[in-house]
């Protein structure tokens, strides 16, 4: 048997993709979820183990930890899990227009799950990592998923680009921490997938901020997460894949 790949936020999009990938390969698969959708019931019965956490609960996260700990070897883990907040709205001398959290709690459920939570599972899989790799240099792997915005900033979601870039930051902090044997990248994607609301308007105008004006799709994704599990040589980096939106 394999040493596992733990990745988490496995519901949908990018993490599902990246889970059935590595199923099909014969590669054993942990994933965690925060929301049961029909895809969990499929990697089950694929053969995947899932545990489901949420990852603003601290006592759900250190359950998750003390399964994941007594783990023997990991071979790789790909912090995808993620949210979307954005800023809530402020007008002077106004409440908060809607307000389903304060700025505050904004800010510290990004920081939560971007930040805080691949952090801990770092940290806490050191030894894991460092197993799986043997005296092979750069033989395990952690994948930070991160977003275009980090570098770029964001004027409606402040709040998630912060944290995103600091899930970038720790890329550099970890890839000197755990080298030799373990490499640290993060992906940082810009719109990889439509959601099948978004109206013919909404996605020509995205489309139109890159300048490969294309629905990348799930596969761009993992052909780079196989390509950094296979190289020996490539640590610390952020790699985009944004359609060269930072040109236009």
């Amino acid at each position: 048997m394999t040493s596992p790949i733990i990745i988490t936020g496995v519901g949908k999009r990018i993490g599902y993709a990246l889970a059935k990938h590595f199923l099909a390969q014969g590669q054993q698969v942990i994933g965690t979820y925060r929301s049961h959708y029909d895809s969990i019931d499929e990697l089950n019965a694929l053969g995947a183990t899932l545990y489901p956490c949420d990852f603003y609960d601290d006592t759900q996260v250190q359950s998750l930890i003390d399964e994941l700990t007594q783990l023997p070897q990991v071979r790789a883990i790909i912090h995808n899990a993620s949210d979307w907040l954005p800023d809530p709205v402020l007008t002077k001398n106004e409440p908060l227009k809607s307000p389903t959290f304060t700025p505050s709690q904004v800010l510290q459920r990004m920081m939560q799950v971007h930040v805080s939570v691949p952090y801990q599972l770092n940290l806490a899989l050191e030894a894991q990592l460092r197993a799986a790799a043997g005296d092979e240099i750069g033989g395990s792997d952690v994948i930070h998923i991160t977003d275009y915005v980090a570098e770029k900033g964001s004027q409606k979601h402040i709040a998630y680009a912060a944290s995103k870039a600091a899930l970038h930051n720790m890329t550099l902090s970890f890839a000197a921490k755990f080298a030799p044997e373990v490499k640290v990248n993060s992906i940082a994607p810009a719109m990889i997938l439509f959601n099948a609301g978004d109206d013919a308007v909404y996605q020509q105008k995205t489309l139109a901020k890159a300048l490969l004006p294309k629905e990348a799709g799930n596969e761009e994704i993992i052909e780079l997460v196989d390509y950094l599990l296979n190289s020996r040589y490539v640590t610390g980096r952020c790699h985009n894949v944004d359609g060269g939106r930072q040109l236009k």
